[in-house]
């Protein structure tokens, strides 16, 4: 029993951790700008837009832990939930290829549902998150790929390289993501 109390006192600590740091990233741009920092002048609707993806990237992850005790698929789950927080975050922001405005960002969104509906398919087990993430790797792979090879938005920094890069950084999470379910296959 003292061991299931330490166990719920660590696993509080995290989520009052979590909580604060998401609280945290909502008021940093607030703070900057009252301290008239340049660059920094969001509207109503961008903190809206914050709340919403930070909060709902929080709750997700409350609800996946509560769904497995297992701390490799609670990595997959963070992992997945990182890549799909910075693609929306970085395309609703200043976009990933060339600028937010850049139609071509839009192929972002078929990842994403790709995403969503290989953990639908899965009904979030780990089995099944196996193979959902992998495709969705996949996809992110085939598109920076494609992107690379077709030179699309080469002379907008950070280049046609650097997007490689930064497509295919992508790819890694989500492929790092089927390993942790792969683990938590193995474990269960």
């Amino acid at each position: 029993m003292a061991n299931d109390v330490q166990a719920m006192v660590r696993t509080n600590r995290w989520r009052l951790f979590g909580w604060a740091a998401a609280v945290a990233l909502i008021l940093a741009p607030l703070v900057a700008m009252q301290l008239d920092a340049p660059g920094v002048n969001w509207t109503a609707g961008d903190f809206l837009f914050a709340i919403v993806l930070i909060g709902g990237t929080g709750l997700l992850f409350e609800l996946a832990a509560r769904a497995s005790r297992s701390w490799a698929y609670r990595g997959g789950v963070a992992l997945a939930l990182i890549a799909s927080f910075l693609i929306i975050w970085i395309n609703g922001a200043v976009g990933i290829i060339g600028d937010e405005d850049n139609p071509a960002n839009l192929v972002f969104g078929v990842v994403l549902a790709i995403e969503i509906a290989g953990v639908i398919v899965a009904r979030a087990k780990a089995e099944g998150m196996v193979r959902a993430m992998a495709v969705t790797a996949g996809a992110q792979a085939l598109i920076g790929l494609i992107v690379f090879a077709r030179g699309i938005a080469t002379n907008e920094p950070p280049g046609a390289l650097g997007l490689l890069i930064l497509i295919e950084g992508f790819a890694v999470l989500w492929l790092g993501s089927a390993l942790l379910f792969a683990r938590a296959v193995r474990e269960a």
